[in-house]
């Protein structure tokens, strides 16, 4: 499912709106990485493949800013082992 996100530069995260509610992915840049701290889905959103949209639309971004994908979240680092065309 495709979703309208957004990225938020000067809050350092990606965020879709729904139902009143906002998910996000937070991340950080370190040199020439931008590292994904945090992913947050209120649960009414959860199992609709928001957080891999919002990841997805975050290493995308690292992607075509030449920066390097890398993750300390949890659910990220997961996200980038079942998707090895981002480790680089």
């Amino acid at each position: 499912m495709e979703y309208d996100i957004i990225h938020c530069p000067e809050k350092y995260r990606f965020e879709l709106k729904q139902d009143g509610l906002t998910a996000f992915v937070q991340y950080r840049l370190v040199g020439n990485n931008l590292d994904i701290i945090h992913t947050i889905v209120p649960e009414p959103l959860e199992g609709q493949g928001i957080a891999a949209s919002l990841v997805k639309a975050a290493f995308d971004y690292a992607l075509e800013n030449q920066l390097k994908p890398r993750a300390v979240c949890s659910y990220a680092v997961a996200w980038l082992k079942r998707h090895q065309e981002y480790a680089r």
